[in-house]
């Protein structure tokens, strides 16, 4: 009866979590999408806290509640700016989970092995009905199937490791505690090819011994590799490093899943691997990159050549300029970036859009598929702040509209909008479809000062003709325009 409902249980919450993701794609059923994500994961818990081998279901509430107090606490002090650290702190969480679990699996096989008279498995029937949950479940395996549960006990550790390491990587160059630059130790790729290789032969090891120190070996080769990749990436790539990131912890938990036997483990594992490395190749494709050159090279690397020099000089305008250019002008492009989310301008944006709008101009949004820190995160700070979704466009569908633009308002952005990734093959970033803005009749770039910005690559946008760099802060400047425009 139990073990009946528990299955149709994690059937409805599959589902559930399917109906989520697909949600997901749009906007205006994103919060429809997040609550399907939210009843199926509390059904999912239900269920297995009810369900056959459940054990000490009362300690699992207690560090429920615990974990879901702490998240609470968490979650209500990170601003929207800090939302690309947050995932990444959270795919950490998981592929920690994931290491644990893999450990605990080695364990609880060595434990019940020791209970057979001959070290090997499955006990008689009189020991294993002494047995519950994980542990019962070891006790029936046979000579292949213990091999098996180590290759996925191990695969659990070596995703999990890499994804922890990565993860917080990730988190200190999305925050600014580690340098955006890509950086190397001495030897660069053939140490990642020198660490897999010691956890390919650490897993044989494994396997021929079934012994702890293979899989301490294992685990420590996998955090190098999860540091050193990370570390490798330059800053121009971390949405794509996040998006790749929430694969791996997909995969883990997946894994997770198979070592626990759980089958909702393995369904969600494989949703979130899956759909994380879909988003992955979308977002290289938008970048005209492969997949594997991002996570193996990165921006901000070496390039083939020196880059070339930019000539001319920034000119500055005033508020009073560009308010003057806004009221003549008959339509108007807003390309955001990760400054209007460090300055929480994106309900300045919002309301100069709305009065622009109420005096007959065409206002539109021109967002880039790696704009910000995390995919979607123009998106989701433009629809916090009531931006009709309608004139939130991709770059496909607004790119070509530019030359019949009046005036391109660039806030906070830089790779996503320079012209060297068309014009310089030595760039970084060479080969980047990017937003052709420089094509408007005029361009307004709000930006703080005249640094290179989180990723260090120059941009010529600044220095054309028909570009007046706006400087200060992004939420400062719209505050002193909106005065002028009524």
């Amino acid at each position: 009866m139990e073990f009946g409902f528990t299955t149709a249980a994690y059937v409805v919450a599959a589902v559930l979590f399917i109906l989520s993701l697909g949600g997901l794609s749009g906007q205006e059923s994103a919060k429809r999408a997040v609550w399907y994500g939210i009843v199926g994961m509390g059904l999912a818990v239900f269920a297995t806290l009810i369900g056959p081998g459940a054990g000490l279901w009362w300690l699992s509430i207690i560090l429920i509640a615990a974990g879901g107090m702490i998240g609470y606490q968490l979650a209500s002090k990170v601003e929207m700016t800090q939302m690309p650290e947050l995932v990444a702190g959270m795919h950490a969480l998981v592929g920690l989970a994931a290491v644990f679990v893999g450990f605990n699996a080695h364990f609880e096989l060595g434990n019940v092995m020791s209970m057979s008279p001959d070290g090997t498995l499955p006990l008689s029937k009189e020991l294993a009905a002494g047995l519950d949950g994980f542990a019962a479940l070891l006790a029936k395996k046979e000579g292949v199937e213990i091999n098996i549960l180590r290759v996925e006990a191990s695969l659990g550790i070596w995703i999990g490791a890499v994804t922890f390491t990565g993860s917080v990587i990730a988190y200190g160059k999305l925050s600014g505690k580690v340098t955006s630059a890509a950086t190397k130790l001495p030897g660069g790729h053939m140490l990642n090819a020198a660490a897999a290789g010691i956890s390919l032969l650490s897993l044989i090891w494994y396997l021929n011994s079934g012994g702890f120190l293979p899989l301490l070996v294992l685990t420590i080769a996998a955090l190098f590799i999860g540091y050193h990749l990370i570390m490798g990436i330059g800053g121009a790539d971390m949405p794509v490093v996040v998006s790749m990131l929430n694969s791996y912890s997909g995969w883990a938990a997946a894994a997770i899943g198979f070592s626990l036997g759980n089958d909702l483990l393995i369904v969600v594992g494989a949703l979130v691997g899956s759909s994380g490395a879909i988003l992955s190749y979308i977002m290289c494709k938008a970048m005209n990159r492969s997949f594997v050159s991002v996570i193996l090279g990165g921006f901000g690397g070496a390039t083939g050549g020196p880059a070339m020099e930019v000539e001319g000089e920034q000119i500055a305008i005033d508020a009073d300029g560009v308010a003057t250019a806004l009221e003549e002008a008959d339509s108007v492009i807003i390309i955001p970036g990760y400054g209007m989310a460090v300055a929480q301008a994106q309900q300045n944006v919002a309301e100069l859009t709305r009065r622009l709008r109420a005096k007959g101009k065409e206002v539109r949004f021109a967002i880039h598929p790696v704009a910000g820190r995390l995919p979607g995160h123009m998106n989701v700070l433009l629809a916090e702040a009531k931006v009709p979704y309608d004139i939130v466009m991709e770059m496909d569908e607004i790119n070509d509209d530019f030359p019949e633009t009046d005036v391109a308002i660039v806030i906070g952005s830089n790779d996503i909008v320079n012209p060297a990734a068309q014009e310089d093959p030595n760039s970084p970033i060479a080969g980047m479809p990017v937003l052709e803005c420089w094509k408007a009749k005029q361009v307004f770039v709000s930006k703080r000062g005249q640094g290179t910005g989180y990723s260090g690559i120059e941009n010529p946008l600044f220095f054309k003709e028909n570009t007046r760099m706006f400087y200060g802060d992004a939420k400062a400047s719209l505050d002193q325009l909106l005065t002028m425009i009524q």
